[in-house]
């Protein structure tokens, strides 16, 4: 659809007042329809009408342009053509005249109602047209739901179509299964009538082993009787080795009894021995020089292994040119000089060891200076010949545990390492994040044991594991360089293993604890040259050496209290020292001159160790 704008304009203020009123009247009229596009039809051009100039006084007003709905335009649009309007009031319009029979007059601008006459006509003429348009609609509109109503019922008979095919399908898929099935029974008729013709071979090939059979039959049958008499002979034979076989297993059961019977009596006696040589013990070992060769101030007799005498030339004060030498004398329960091996040290105190596995609880640390050689004897270094005390015990816990398996006993074994650094604990074994270490502390049981809390306890059943375990441990202990020693440990360790022992056929159980202890090295500022943070170490480090010694000198004494809470190291040790435990302390000594003075100092610690008379242990059986 279309529509025309026809254009016009007036020269004088009267035409433009005539023609206002028409303009809105035409406005007024209802429009049948929207259109939906506009077009302007240009006819034939008109000449130019003269344009009168309005007075100054009254200015032009310029009329606008009248856009009428019509219907549907079957001609040909033809291109607008713009239309100007000059600024003094004077309007040049453009209208356009439709191409009939024939050519229309043009009519002056003065003749409005001519104009309006031929808009009228026009008016009428897309009137026309437009209910023409109309009906067609409606005729468009019917068939289109005559196309609805077909469609729909094409839709049905399409569905109707679609399930009559599934139904098709279903019925060539039954058919299809039906044909499977007779063509596998025809195949299995055919294997059946193929295994017809074997069986039927096979019988005759059986006929004829049966002939062959009922003759061996007799034969077997004679033999079968033969056999029947040798029968008899080995029953009678048989009962004899039975009644034998249960007299062995009766011999048997008393050598087991026997064997356990004596087994305690080995740990008894073994318990005695120990507590013979004394539930404290103490050994002596001496550091070889660093350049080979022996003390002179340290004296070890050559019969006696049990004697040390430290000796210190004193220049004289009352003016004579000689001078005196003044003997320090100790005894200890094993001396051991500097070229004593690993291994004999380790001999020692392999049936002290024994006793961990005996249910009686064993601790064994090692005291002395730094730089004495603490850490070798208790650590030793990877080489055989050179493993310290710690992985031989373990190697010996677990040999000792594998023989007892034989006689019916069950272990289990629990390691932790805890090191004591500036009287803080720390989990050699953990292995998470440094700045997520759980704190720990030191709890005493209802039952007298020492646990810590949060701390790190591994299952262990074989040794590698604790090997590896004590590797772990090594890597995360505290150590720093001082002028004393290039390697110093700056902490307190200790090992501890927990074993747990079950013999469930003589309804045996026992329990005890294997303890190994690396103490740090008492130094003095003076020689360590100990700053800032090593200083601070030292000093912790002295304290907690220090508390030992008093509680140690309260032990000698038979206090009614000991001070085991002064120091995080002698609460740790507390069952170890003054409870139910086996226990050695190792006193290593430098044999350097400018070391005699805390070698002096560690002897006669050692001398007080060696005095104490603890409580006797006791095992941990049920």
């Amino acid at each position: 659809m279309t529509s025309k704008r026809v254009l016009t304009s007036s020269s004088s203020s009267e035409s433009n007042h005539d023609f206002q009123p028409a303009q809105k009247k035409m406005r007024k009229d209802p429009e049948p329809v929207k259109p939906k596009a506009a077009a302007t039809v240009i006819g034939s051009k008109r000449p130019p009408v003269a344009t009168t100039r309005a007075p100054v006084s009254k200015p032009v007003r310029v009329a606008g342009a009248a856009t009428v709905a019509v219907g549907p335009s079957r001609g040909v649009l033809k291109q607008p053509i713009a239309s100007t309007a000059p600024k003094g009031g004077a309007v040049k319009s453009t209208t356009g005249s439709k191409g009939g029979g024939g050519g229309a007059s043009r009519r002056p601008a003065w003749d409005l109602k001519g104009k309006v006459s031929d808009m009228e006509g026009k008016i009428h003429n897309y009137q026309t047209k437009f209910k023409s348009v109309n009906q067609e609609n409606e005729v468009l509109r019917g068939s289109m739901a005559q196309s609805a109503m077909k469609k729909a019922e094409m839709e049905r008979e399409l569905v109707r179509q679609r399930d009559q095919i599934s139904e098709y399908e279903e019925e060539l898929q039954a058919l299809s299964g039906v044909r499977d099935e007779l063509e596998k029974v025809t195949s299995e008729k055919n294997v059946l009538q193929r295994d017809l013709s074997d069986l039927q071979d096979k019988y005759k090939v059986m006929e004829t082993l049966r002939d062959s059979q009922e003759i061996e039959l007799q034969t077997f049958k004679m033999k079968l009787s033969v056999q029947e008499s040798t029968l008899a002979r080995l029953q009678t034979t048989l009962r004899d080795l039975e009644e034998e076989v249960r007299s062995l297993k009766e011999t048997v059961a008393h050598q087991k009894d026997e064997l356990h019977a004596g087994e305690m009596e080995r740990r008894r006696l073994h318990n005695t021995i120990q507590e013979l040589k004394g539930n404290i013990r103490v050994f002596c070992r001496v550091r070889p020089l660093v350049g080979g060769g022996l003390s002179q101030h340290i004296q070890l007799p050559a019969s006696d292994n049990k004697t040390l005498t430290l000796a210190k030339t004193e220049e004289s004060h009352i003016g004579r040119t000689g001078d005196t030498q003044k003997n320090y004398n100790f005894s200890f329960d094993r001396v051991f000089g500097p070229r004593a091996s690993q291994q004999e040290v380790f001999e020692e105190i392999s049936l002290l060891v024994q006793s961990a596995l005996d249910g009686y609880n064993v601790c064994c640390f090692a005291y002395g200076q730094t730089g004495s050689g603490k850490t070798f004897t208790m650590e030793g270094d990877d080489m055989e010949e050179v493993r310290g005390v710690i992985p031989r015990a373990v190697q010996q816990i677990f040999r000792a545990a594998e023989k007892l398996g034989e006689q019916g006993w069950q272990f289990t074994f629990t390691a932790s390492f805890v090191e004591i650094y500036n009287e803080t604990l720390r989990d050699l074994l953990y292995t998470g994040k440094a700045n997520k270490r759980p704190e720990h502390e030191i709890r005493k049981l209802a039952n007298n044991e020492v646990t810590v809390t949060n701390l790190t306890y591994q299952k262990v059943s074989c040794e590698d594991q604790v090997l590896g375990l004590i590797a772990l441990a090594n890597q995360n202990r505290s150590t720093a360089q001082t002028n004393l020693n290039d390697r110093s440990s700056r902490s307190h360790s200790v090992f501890q293993l927990d074993i747990e022992g079950a013999n469930t056929g003589r309804d045996v159980n026992c329990k005890s604890t294997l303890c190994l202890v690396d103490l740090a090295g008492s130094e003095r500022m003076l020689k360590s040259q100990s700053q800032g943070e090593r200083f601070k170490e030292m000093t912790a480090i002295n304290g907690s050496l220090s508390n030992l010694g008093i509680v140690i000198t309260a032990l000698a004494n038979k206090e009614s209290y000991i001070p085991y809470r002064n120091s995080k190291l002698t609460y740790l040790l507390q069952s170890c020292l003054g409870g139910n435990s086996k226990t050695l302390m190792f006193v290593n000594i430098a044999p350097e001159p400018d070391s005699f003075g805390e070698t002096l100092n560690s002897l006669r610690f050692a001398s007080k160790v060696n005095d104490c008379v603890i409580g006797t242990a006791t095992a941990n059986r049920k």
